[in-house]
């Protein structure tokens, strides 16, 4: 896989991260202060982090990273819908972080990517917890 091609998936990885910090953080101010609004907030925190390395690896193989996104889907102003939501945001991150981590030969790209994968994994796990104890 070439280098623009690698820069191209960074840059889709990339606006998804900048997505999903600009939903977490929405919603977290929008939920009422409880265990998931703090979690939401310290997710987006992770969220953003994701982005600070993605662009890291855009950068360094001379690429600039893009901010155009989606008109974004927030889940509505319920904290079920939310929660629904993030993970179904978290789910979306997994299965294309596996997808290009099978796909592509950068070794430090992959390395990146592994990790973040292992937080979407995390992530995923903190939101269902907080769904399932609404039930």
């Amino acid at each position: 896989m070439d280098k623009e091609e690698i820069i191209k998936i960074l840059n889709v990885n990339f606006v998804r991260e900048l997505e999903a910090s600009m939903i977490y953080v929405r919603n977290s101010f929008i939920m009422e202060p409880c265990d998931p609004s703090r979690v939401t907030e310290a997710i987006s925190v992770d969220e953003m982090r994701h982005m600070w390395w993605l662009a890291e690896l855009i950068v360094n193989r001379g690429g600039k990273p893009t901010m155009e996104h989606k008109e974004l889907d927030f889940g509505g102003d319920d904290l079920k819908g939310q929660l629904e939501r993030q993970i179904e945001l978290e789910t979306e991150g997994i299965n294309l972080y596996t997808k290009q981590i099978a796909e592509i030969d950068d070794e430090e790209v992959v390395g990146v990517l592994k990790h973040i994968l292992d937080e979407e994994k995390r992530h995923r796990k903190e939101f269902r917890i907080r769904l399932e104890a609404l039930k």
